[in-house]
């Protein structure tokens, strides 16, 4: 096989720190409020919103200021506490395939961001940035369970990512749509040759150019955030300060766009033309689907920080767009008929100077760059390709027989390079694939993530785990992708009729929400699944047993 590539405001600095020290799983508690006698019929239209790099933490620290979307849901709908993306390369694309599909990556195969969706061979439609498929997507997802009860199912799903986009749909979806770097949304020749009538007239209503010039100020009166302002570790140290500006030119802004607030107002007010000129929602009996991956927090997360008073004002301008979507679509259909999800990709660590300050930890910058090109450089000796061995987010692919028919013995170069690599400074662990199920996965989460991360089928013999709040050499701004809690906890919240609002504390993964959202449509998921229906959250008429 073919090797593979790559205070209510307190401070993130101690989220990191609470979450470094706390234990993985929590005891379940009862939540609150009280059940419905009788489940409500099958929502006519389920609304799935992934907001990437979101962390649990900013529902508490902005609690009162949360008017919007995020408010209604954090309030008033079955609130995880406990959540986590539970495996252990949290990022977008992993995180985003677990998502509607009910299994970890080591199921759907989506085992990272350069293994997942980008295809030269599916271009863009009119072009602006790269060809993406879902080609590497492994099973299925819930709109294939409900498109096998009711082969009429509609389904929209959208985002500024391709990956944000496509993944949630699996191979299912048809109607999948992103951003493209000249102002469009568009999709891929994977799934269509022209765009649909209704998306280039959205298209040529040129939202995304009327923000060119525009000025990002602070929502809420400057007293109203307890960020420091001034910290010059941010954006690199360029513009660190408010307020922040799109260019001018109308071509570098709408290519600017996914860094400011106003890319998720596009994107939601793209998601309402789409229900609209699709009619998502609007047939009594039938069940559609809309997934929305809205990106721009973690475009701010990365560039200003998870503690900045950047984030902040993100938050809150994510929440009122999310409040003016949800009322918009409440307009448009019965708001008793529609059923909502959220969760996140993956969570964040602070900038690694602003953590080494707040929490007096030591963050090294672990530097595993000499051991891999002494083992490039003895793969070149042997007229090797670097295929043979390949590094990529902390995991070794190898292709023995590429090896074998070098000469070298496969096992005794990948000793040698866990030997190499457990005596860098800043390595907490190397595990090796094989053994991770021997381990203590109930306890030990780090084992249990990675074991959870690579498809039998992948040669990966070697997973590297870091210290906590360390990072590879290199890295300049806030970041995820570790295995670590602080990485792979995120919300997890459903609201409508058919769940009990309140808070639960057990121990539960995103691969739940998938199996959750089957049993309230009523339909069977088509194979095996990682995840398990969250049975306390549902009315009791829904715990008993599948609707048939």
């Amino acid at each position: 096989m073919r090797a593979l590539a790559h205070a209510r405001r307190a401070l993130v600095g101690a989220t990191f720190l609470s979450t470094l020290l706390a234990p993985a799983a929590a005891s379940a508690q009862a939540p609150e409020g009280r059940a419905a006698a009788v489940a409500p019929a099958p929502p006519q239209l389920v609304v799935f919103v992934t907001v990437d790099q979101l962390l649990p933490a900013y529902f508490e620290r902005y609690a009162d200021q949360l008017t919007g979307g995020l408010g209604r849901l954090y309030r008033g709908g079955a609130v995880f506490t406990n959540a986590f993306q539970d495996h252990a390369i949290t990022e977008t694309a992993p995180g985003h395939a677990s998502t509607m599909s009910g299994r970890h990556p080591r199921s759907t195969g989506i085992v990272a961001n350069n293994l997942g969706v980008n295809e030269e061979g599916a271009p863009l439609v009119g072009g602006g940035g790269p060809g993406a498929s879902p080609f590497r997507f492994r099973g299925t997802v819930l709109y294939d369970w409900m498109r096998f009860r009711d082969p009429t199912a509609r389904a929209l799903s959208l985002s500024r990512k391709d990956r944000g986009a496509i993944l949630p749909m699996g191979r299912a979806g048809r109607e999948v749509y992103w951003y493209a770097t000249d102002g469009r949304m568009t999709t891929s020749t994977w799934y269509r040759d022209t765009l649909p009538a209704w998306v280039q007239g959205f298209n040529a209503r040129r939202l995304p150019h009327g923000h060119a010039g525009r000025t990002w100020s602070l929502l809420l009166p400057e007293e109203a955030y307890a960020e420091e302002d001034s910290i010059p570790l941010e954006d690199a140290g360029r513009s660190f300060l408010f307020p922040h500006r799109l260019p001018a030119d109308t071509a570098r802004a709408v290519a600017a766009l996914p860094g400011f607030p106003w890319m998720d107002e596009v994107l939601t007010h793209f998601a309402l033309e789409g229900v609209a000129r699709m009619e998502l929602g609007a047939r009594a009996g039938h069940t559609d689907l809309l997934a929305m991956s809205l990106s721009t927090t973690d475009a701010v997360g990365h560039r200003w920080g998870p503690d900045s008073r950047e984030i902040h004002d993100q938050v809150l301008r994510l929440d009122r767009t999310l409040g003016a979507f949800v009322d918009s679509l409440y307009r448009l259909r019965d708001s008793a008929t529609i059923a909502f999800a959220l969760t996140a990709d993956h969570g964040v660590a602070s900038y690694p100077g602003l953590i080494a300050r707040r929490t007096a930890l030591p963050v090294p910058f672990v530097d595993v760059r000499p051991v891999l090109a002494a083992n490039a450089a003895a793969l070149r000796a042997r007229n090797l390709p670097p295929s043979a061995m390949w590094w990529d987010d902390g995991v070794l692919y190898v292709d023995r027989p590429v090896l074998r028919a070098g000469g070298v013995d496969p096992d005794s170069a990948i000793r040698a390079m866990a030997t190499a690599l457990r005596r860098v400074p800043g390595v907490a662990r190397v595990d090796e694939w094989r053994t991770l199920a021997q381990r203590d996965t109930v306890r030990d989460a780090i084992a249990r993530r990675w074991l959870h991360m690579i498809p039998p089928d992948i040669d990966a013999p070697l997973l590297v785990s870091l210290a906590p709040g360390a990072l590879y050499a290199g890295t300049t701004s806030a970041t995820h992708g570790t295995p670590y809690d602080f990485n792979a906890h995120v919300p997890l919240m459903f609201y409508g009729p058919w769940f009990v609002p309140g808070r639960y504390r057990q121990f539960t993964s995103v691969v739940d929400m998938a199996p959750t959202l089957a049993r309230v449509v009523g339909v069977p998921p088509s194979e095996a699944l990682d995840g398990r229906v969250l049975l306390p959250a549902l009315v009791p008429a829904l715990r008993a047993a599948p609707r048939r």
